[in-house]
């Protein structure tokens, strides 16, 4: 009984959540061997939490089995968003929410550029990277140069895209050769 209601929560996740554009990245963690992951932008956690959550349900009902504890790193501005900025949650209240799932939570204040720039090599190679739509362009712009060190050949990345206001936004997959034009941009930009 108990594996019937575990994957019917990940069914649920994956098919019929809100908001839609978020299943694509449930349906991506329940398909591949998700244990590390990386998400720019974590907003009000709502998101980061179901991730989690299928990570763990998916172990549990037997899909694409995890072995060994799920590292999680969150970057988000945290107090230093601005009043025009959406809501989010304060680096102490997301360090206590996402800890209670288990997983090895690291959380990163700052923008895109500069909080990778101080822990992208930390980071290492992740299964899973996430990028919200809220992120500040110029700065995502710069830190494209540290993703392909955080990239191994199954890694797969997510950036949310803004569509028309009655569509809401979409997660599209970046392909690795696309990262990589966009990090040998921002090397460009940084050696003129």
């Amino acid at each position: 009984m108990g594996s019937l209601v575990r994957y019917s929560r990940l069914a649920y996740l994956a098919y019929f959540s809100q908001p839609a554009s978020d299943r694509t990245i449930y349906r991506s963690i329940r398909k591949h061997r998700v244990r590390k992951i990386l998400e720019l932008g974590i907003g009000t956690g709502r998101r980061t939490m179901r991730m989690l959550e299928t990570v763990d349900r998916g172990n549990v009902a037997g899909l694409a089995c995890v072995t060994g504890p799920v590292s999680y790193t969150g970057i988000d501005l945290f107090e230093m968003r601005s009043s025009a900025q959406p809501p989010g949650l304060s680096l102490k209240l997301a360090h206590r929410q996402l800890r209670s799932t288990g997983a090895k939570v690291r959380l990163v204040p700052g923008d895109p550029f500069e909080a990778l720039a101080r822990s992208a090599n930390e980071i290492g190679s992740c299964d899973l990277i996430v990028i919200s739509s809220d992120q500040e362009r110029a700065s995502l712009a710069k830190a494209w140069f540290y993703f392909p060190r955080m990239l191994h050949a199954a890694t797969q990345v997510f950036l949310e895209d803004c569509g028309e206001a009655s569509e809401g936004t979409t997660f599209r997959p970046l392909p690795h050769a696309e990262i990589n034009r966009l990090a040998a941009a921002a090397t460009a930009r940084r050696a003129a």
